[in-house]
């Protein structure tokens, strides 16, 4: 049994949306994160029916260290997967939608056509739901990123940093911390108004001046907005906690974040990378699908 602190005690009396939201996803046949990463926020989520499809299968190319994902072979992307998502955003009537997928080294794109073609998809279906995606890193390639941006435009272009310099190694073996920022900078540069996001974790060994160095870092490479959570071990054979960081850290690394120039920070045990995502871009879509940031 895990002995968590006071404030990683989840208390929520979920509504029978969640239930919902469950049949839409099994009866479409698609995939979430909040499920495949074992998300604790799943039924305060989708209770206000937000939640965030994972595509382009359910078995990851790659073995994060933190990740709770499986790995391994995965199956060739589904053709009718972007109707299905589009078909989902529709019935739920979502306002934001959160599309992210495993890593597909596999694929001579690595699953930025599909991403594409899937976001093609909801805009046509519903136009006025705004869209934010969360990507692997492409192996840095500028032209994959490029071909996102421009042709499925995107209100929210988010890829995860995940952690300081010195434990990304550690965390992701398969990943690189200045692959990660030259893909953050390429989205900001081919951005049109697009918002761009990472994440982090915290609770794995990080101190409060590799933190700073991380903000500096994803500033530099023209990240806007950020999230920062607590590290969850989603078994025996991930990462062990280090840390459970208290709320009062989390609010301080938030002032921080703003203070050096991010636009908006969701910094708290609870918080994961698509946690509220519709509060980001809340008060300014009308403007980003205008093109008047």
């Amino acid at each position: 049994m895990r002995h968590y602190p006071e404030w990683l005690r989840k208390r929520f009396s979920p509504d029978g949306v969640a239930g919902s939201v469950d049949d839409l996803i099994a009866d479409l046949q698609l995939a979430t994160v909040c499920q495949s990463a074992v998300c604790p926020n799943l039924r305060e989520c989708w209770s206000q029916r937000q939640l965030t499809f994972m595509i382009l299968g359910e078995t990851c190319t790659r073995s994060c260290r933190f990740c709770a994902v499986p790995h391994g072979k995965s199956e060739a992307p589904a053709a009718d997967e972007p109707w299905r998502v589009a078909e989902a955003v529709g019935r739920l009537g979502l306002r934001h939608v959160v599309i992210t997928s495993v890593a597909r080294d596999d694929l001579a794109d690595e699953g930025a056509g599909h991403f594409v073609r899937v976001l093609q998809a909801v805009r046509e279906k519903c136009p006025a739901t705004t869209q934010e995606v969360l990507v692997p890193d492409f192996h840095g390639r500028v032209r994959l990123v490029r071909a996102l941006m421009d042709e499925a435009r995107p209100e929210v272009f988010s890829h995860n940093m995940e952690t300081v310099r010195r434990l990304s190694p550690l965390l992701r073996p398969q990943a690189d911390y200045d692959r990660s920022l030259q893909v953050l900078g390429t989205a900001a540069t081919f951005a049109a108004g697009s918002f761009v996001k990472s994440g982090l974790m915290v609770g794995l060994g990080e101190t409060i001046k590799e933190m700073d160095s991380v903000f500096e870092d994803l500033l530099e490479s023209g990240v806007t907005h950020l999230t920062i959570g607590q590290y969850l071990r989603p078994d025996a054979e991930h990462l062990p906690v280090m840390e459970y960081v208290s709320p009062q850290r989390f609010a301080e690394y938030r002032e921080r974040a703003l203070e050096l120039g991010f636009k908006w920070v969701q910094s708290g045990p609870f918080v994961r990378s698509s946690y509220h995502a519709v509060d980001a871009v809340s008060g300014a879509a009308e403007e980003i699908m205008a093109g008047n940031p």
